[in-house]
């Protein structure tokens, strides 16, 4: 029985690619890539020939047994992602599971991660955090994540694409209210820019300078709940300290309203009343 090897590609600079995944993928028979067109490009600059597999999220199924098959008869495979570490939000992990059901030996060779280089240089707390992934493109689903997520005080981590990234931003801040974001894009690349802003900020930015390159968010986690006000004067007190930081008075309210037993709709009210 053969063995599989789980490797790590650089996510970006190809000077982050590690001696033992270069001699990792020298030594198997096969490889498995998400992309074979863009495992060449790093396979050719490494002057790795190996043959290539196709395996990704809309073959998975056939494609993993075949490679099962194969290494059960004997052959070592790897596999690669496109950047980065596979089965991280990447369809390697089905392979995985696969593998281990069939009783296969799995090995890591470790290698760069997108989501742990954004959380290192946010500036946001690193003692806790939850890997959120990629939202869901369906509106319900999508909601119902958010709001799963929304009392976590763990700081957050999302991928996201750079043609959805402010509706992301939009969907956050309704769900989330105005918190600190680190905005992370093409890390280590010649491009790599890291934004530290609020959600409200990085709205207002990307809506007017439409976003190039991947994304990771790094979302701060809820805060502990202030003593819930007893009077609607000193929830309003609060929206007010909100809003005086940047929060948009209609978030300002909303966020207020899901601490207390205030309506969003009284507080805005409120609000307009004293202006």
């Amino acid at each position: 029985m053969g063995k599989l090897y789980v490797v790590g590609t650089p996510i970006g600079n190809l000077g982050d690619m590690t001696y033992r995944a270069v001699e990792t993928l020298k030594s198997v028979d096969f490889i498995c890539a998400e992309d074979t067109r863009v495992t060449a490009k790093l396979l050719n600059h490494f002057e790795i020939k190996k043959p290539l597999v196709s395996y990704h999220e809309h073959n998975q199924r056939q494609a993993g047994e075949s490679v099962v098959s194969r290494i059960l008869s004997g052959e070592d495979a790897a596999i690669v992602t496109d950047a980065g570490m596979p089965c991280i939000s990447d369809p390697g992990e089905g392979l995985v599971k696969l593998c281990a059901e069939k009783g296969i030996e799995v090995s890591v060779v470790p290698g760069p991660s997108a989501a742990v280089s954004a959380l290192a240089v946010s500036g946001l707390d690193t003692s806790r955090f939850e890997f959120v992934g990629f939202l869901s493109v369906n509106k319900k689903q999508r909601a119902e994540r958010l709001a799963e997520i929304s009392e976590n005080r763990a700081t957050l981590i999302f991928y996201e694409a750079p043609h959805k990234l402010v509706r992301t931003l939009g969907d956050m801040l309704q769900a989330l209210g105005d918190r600190r974001v680190s905005l992370c894009r093409e890390l280590t690349k010649i491009h790599e820019e890291i934004r530290r802003t609020t959600l409200s900020a990085a709205l207002e930015h990307y809506t007017e300078n439409p976003p190039k390159g991947e994304f990771v968010l790094i979302v701060e986690g809820a805060q502990e709940a202030a003593d819930e006000p007893e009077t609607l004067e000193a929830a309003l007190a609060q929206v007010k300290r909100l809003a005086e930081n940047g929060m948009r008075p209609a978030d300002a309210c909303r966020q207020i309203a899901k601490a207390t037993g205030f309506s969003k709709g009284e507080l805005y009210q409120a609000l307009l009343e004293e202006k």
